[in-house]
């Protein structure tokens, strides 16, 4: 399973959002730091869900962060997060 496959599996089962987009930025990062050849480095995470709702934007973060927390700490070098909730999706 690709790591973008895995976050995508462990934020629909977190978060059971009603939108979930995640790109792998990695070809973007080239020659940076954390980048590895065969990408899976650096990603993108825009997810819409009710869990968010009520919360600040720092919390909606630590609560992607620690639903990826074993990808945090192994492959994935960044995560770039916005996280709403379903009455402040933009259409």
């Amino acid at each position: 399973m690709s790591t973008r496959d895995a976050i995508i599996n462990k934020l629909r089962e977190a978060f059971m959002p009603e939108s979930l987009d995640v790109a792998d930025e990695s070809h973007l990062h080239e020659g940076h730091a954390g980048h590895r050849p065969g990408g899976e480095t650096h990603f993108r995470v825009y997810i819409v869900s009710p869990a968010f709702e009520g919360k600040s934007r720092i919390e909606r973060h630590r609560m992607v962060n620690a639903a990826l927390e074993a990808e945090l700490k192994g492959s994935v070098h960044a995560l770039a997060i916005r996280a709403q909730a379903p009455d402040e999706k933009q259409g």
